[in-house]
């Protein structure tokens, strides 16, 4: 296969704070690797591993001292577990504001916004405020937010975790589309082997925490979209699976 121009790299990157008296807890340790453009990288681990710290980290939500972070991507946006929209903004509003942050005039905000709420399975809830959504919807709102500003490069943080199974399998399928047709590199924090197998090309699998390294890196090389049925995907649970330590 043809390699692909590095979007982000990550050299000997470490996070820790402090407990007082010179002590210190070590989150992560020495994690290194690299991210190609239109790769879709998911990271998974037990719980406590610092997924998320080593997502925020990488997107710059956190500092860190120790290492290094390279960053190639043109614009980049971040999408929530607990969705982060904002409680006093409709749904166009929501799904507008990174636009209007980033000086996209009305009439050009207007086109965005109005095709986001189409991709995003959103019309005829603009007027609707976060409190009348479900958190599918909710969610929804988060991804359409996050894609309006056309990132090359986007984060998710258990990005369908607070969401029913139905609501989650076909927001996944969507999300893998939009990506595709969009070319938008995506590095995903999850729990959910079969969530990482479905979606990804690549897997880090992290070991127990504190001091949490990367156990191994996975290739997921089935075509899209998957059968959560065959061999195959079944064979690659297994295998991540007895890697992680509870």
């Amino acid at each position: 296969m043809e390699s692909r121009k590095e979007i982000l790299k990550i050299k000997n990157l470490s996070y820790s704070f402090d407990l007082g008296e010179r002590k210190k807890y070590q989150i992560i340790n020495d994690i290194s690797f690299n991210l190609k453009r239109g790769e879709f990288l998911s990271i998974t681990g037990p719980s406590g591993c610092g997924k998320s710290t080593l997502l925020r980290i990488i997107a710059g939500l956190i500092k860190s001292k120790k290492g290094e972070i390279t960053n190639n991507a043109t614009k980049s946006a971040f999408v929530f577990q607990n969705y982060a929209i904002f409680p006093w903004f409709n749904v166009y509003e929501n799904i507008e504001f990174g636009l209007k942050m980033n000086g996209v005039k009305n009439n050009e905000r207007k086109k965005i916004v109005k095709n986001k709420i189409i991709e995003m399975d959103l019309v005829g809830h603009e007027n609707d405020y976060p409190k009348e959504l479900s958190g599918g919807m909710k969610q929804r709102v988060g991804i359409g937010r996050a894609l309006a500003i056309s990132p090359d490069l986007l984060f998710m943080d258990e990005p369908f975790s607070n969401l029913d199974y139905f609501t989650a399998e076909k927001l996944r399928k969507e999300i893998i589309d939009l990506c595709i047709k969009y070319k938008i590199t995506v590095i995903m924090v999850t729990h959910a082997i079969d969530e990482a197998i479905e979606m990804s090309n690549r897997i880090i699998v992290m070991s127990k925490g504190p001091n949490a390294k990367i156990n191994s890196i996975h290739e997921i090389e089935a075509k899209f979209p998957r059968d959560r049925k065959s061999e195959y995907f079944n064979k690659k649970i297994d295998e991540i699976r007895k890697e992680i330590v509870l």
